[in-house]
């Protein structure tokens, strides 16, 4: 058992129970390029606005809609279909997939999406780009993203386009 798995919340949590930090995700990457491959499953939006991982294909596990729900209070996600396929044409059989969104939610249910489609060796980077937030009412830095995560461990991250790295949907 991975022993970080014991501390996962349940909106990370995934069925091959595989899981990695930014930080071990960036060494195992470093360790096989060839053979482990980083998907970032954020919004193109988030890639272009936020920064990404140069070395990372961008497939977006959801699209987000332009149309306020007032109900929940927040913008609807949209599943796009073909997410597996559009993974399965940048992997090969064998290789490692590393998963990773935000803060470790969607890539969780990217990572199970993988799994029901036969794929093994997939795991959720569970700190994701930005992190978890900082859960501390006295801060100024309360409610932001600053704990961990890719961006705050370190790891090699980008504004600039890397279209060579995107397999979106067509018409995004």
């Amino acid at each position: 058992m991975n022993p970080i798995a014991k501390d996962i919340p349940k909106a990370k949590e995934t069925t091959l129970g595989l899981y990695v930090t930014a930080a071990e995700a960036y060494a195992m990457w470093q360790a096989d390029p060839e053979h482990v491959c980083i998907i970032d499953v954020r919004t193109p939006e988030e890639h272009f606005f936020v920064g990404h991982p140069p070395m990372a294909w961008k497939i977006p596990l959801i699209t987000l809609k332009y149309q306020w729900d007032a109900e929940k209070k927040q913008f609807p996600f949209q599943p796009h279909p073909d997410f597996v396929s559009r993974v399965q044409s940048v992997v090969r059989p064998g290789d490692t997939i590393l998963a990773m969104c935000r803060s470790g939610g969607r890539s969780a249910m990217a990572a199970n999406a993988l799994a029901r489609a036969g794929l093994t060796k997939v795991y959720n980077i569970i700190d994701g780009m930005e992190g978890d937030a900082v859960k501390d009412p006295h801060s100024v830095f309360d409610g932001q993203r600053l704990m961990n995560g890719w961006k705050n461990s370190g790891c090699p991250w980008t504004y600039k386009p890397t279209p060579e790295r995107m397999a979106y949907p067509s018409g995004e």
